[in-house]
């Protein structure tokens, strides 16, 4: 049966040429000459007559085939579908008629043409083959649909809420929720990779499957920083920091260059055993670093493609600007970044995933007092670099300091609250000690690490 020509007699005969737009059929839709000669009359008309549609005599007169087809019962929606089906079937079709399946698999290798062109390519005839019944959510008539969510939502089957390591970020924010995009900034050396870090292996304590995008680090050095606090979470082992007595974790230098202790070396072998038997993490961490191999692509549709293979529910990004950017269609500075950015934050939605951004902020000079000395100071929103697309497409921008011994997050973009919230940090990463400090708590100032 050719639906399109059904489609086309029925909006001519109905004067409804708007159904075409509502439906979204396009002349890409038209499967035969005569249908898109016709298709592209009607709209023309339409468009030159106040979007009435021709009579069928008009049509007759002016499309050589055209052929009538009048009393069409069959309701829009149900003849959409199916020229969107026969649309999906001719896109397929084509790829094998023109040889591109077989020279895409051949230039790309089994993985890569799975993962960089047909599973894209198949998401792109579904998006172009979709037909949507209706624009929007109508707010009065689907009430029902938002209370199916909440009970979702209570029971923890349609979002997941990941909790931060610091409870004042809890207190303000709440967390961090799924479809969510979180973007964290500081000046170089500062501490962005390690705060971050914190945040992400707190999601797996709780079970969470995290993928991480190391990509200024290599597997080695982003896995010791990764022992170090884990192992700091559960070792029971005290160590004297600078006269005050700490739980640590593995050294993070000891382990860098091989010369931990015999007894820590011990204690290090336990414990990667009871990380592989699940002893020690619930959830589980998934690393790609700079130094992987395979690592060579690192755009949004791997991105994509990893977030699907892991089933990730918590995405880091470290850092953003180290990506393959997307296209700059805009043509105006920092457009690829922004691009890449956008693509992210869809991504969160489309995966139900929180995504953590790592990028810079500018260099300043009213870091220091009177003296001359460095003090804490987080950035401002304003502060950062590449694109501000990553502050605007984020639902809260973290700004962060750290100097001897002691870190801070500011709080600089809050959609639901916690603007300008300060957190104090005690930071002591060498030790795989990250964490928010208590009311008067001491801090190991002037330590080397």
């Amino acid at each position: 049966m050719e639906y399109a020509k059904l489609m086309l007699n029925k909006v001519i005969e109905e004067n409804a040429v708007d159904a075409l737009t509502r439906h979204q059929i396009t002349l890409d839709d038209m499967p035969s000459d005569v249908d898109r000669a016709t298709y592209r009359f009607v709209t023309d008309y339409a468009a030159q007559n106040g979007g009435q549609a021709p009579s069928y005599l008009t049509v007759a007169a002016e499309v050589s085939g055209y052929e009538y087809l009048p009393d069409v019962s069959d309701q829009y929606e149900y003849l959409a579908r199916k020229i969107k089906d026969f649309t999906a079937q001719r896109l397929i079709l084509r790829w094998f008629e023109t040889g591109e399946f077989e020279r895409k698999l051949n230039e790309l290798g089994g993985e890569s043409f799975i993962n960089d062109y047909l599973l894209p390519a198949a998401e792109s005839v579904k998006l172009r083959t979709s037909v949507r019944e209706k624009v929007g959510t109508d707010i009065k008539a689907d009430g029902s649909k938002f209370l199916d969510e909440y009970i979702e939502r209570k029971e923890g089957r349609s979002f997941k809420l990941w909790k931060s390591k610091f409870p004042l970020i809890n207190e303000q924010i709440g967390g961090y929720f799924s479809g969510n995009m979180y973007t964290w900034y500081g000046r170089s050396g500062r501490g962005k990779s390690v705060f971050t870090m914190e945040e992400i292996v707190e999601a797996a304590f709780q079970g969470a499957t995290v993928l991480v995008w190391a990509m200024e680090m290599s597997r080695f050095e982003w896995m010791a920083r990764a022992y170090s606090t884990i192992s700091a979470r559960v070792s029971g082992t005290t160590e004297k920091i600078d006269g005050i007595d700490y739980e640590v974790g593995f050294e993070n230098r000891a382990l860098l260059s091989g010369k931990l202790s015999e007894g820590y070396e011990e204690g290090l072998r336990v414990f990667v055993d009871k990380l592989a038997k699940g002893e020690i993490l619930p959830g589980n961490i998934i690393l790609r670093a700079a130094d992987d191999s395979d690592f060579l692509t690192r755009d949004t549709k791997q991105l994509a493609a990893d977030i699907k293979a892991t089933k990730a529910d918590v995405v880091l990004i470290d850092p953003i600007y180290l990506m393959d950017f997307d296209a700059n269609t805009s043509r105006v500075a920092g457009g690829d970044v922004a691009n890449t950015s956008k693509r992210i934050r869809r991504l969160c939605g489309s995966e139900k995933a929180v995504i953590h951004i790592v990028t810079q902020a500018e260099e300043v000079r009213d870091d220091t007092d009177d003296e001359g000395d460095r003090i804490l100071c987080p950035p401002k929103r304003a502060e950062i670099k590449k694109s501000k697309a990553v502050l605007e497409d984020a639902t809260n921008t973290f700004g962060i300091d750290s100097l001897n011994g002691e870190g801070i997050i500011e709080i600089g973009k809050g959609r639901n609250g916690g603007e300008g919230t300060q957190i104090n940090v005690l930071y002591l990463p060498n030790f795989g000690i990250v964490r928010e400090m208590e009311t008067g708590e001491a801090v190991a100032a002037d330590f080397d690490f």
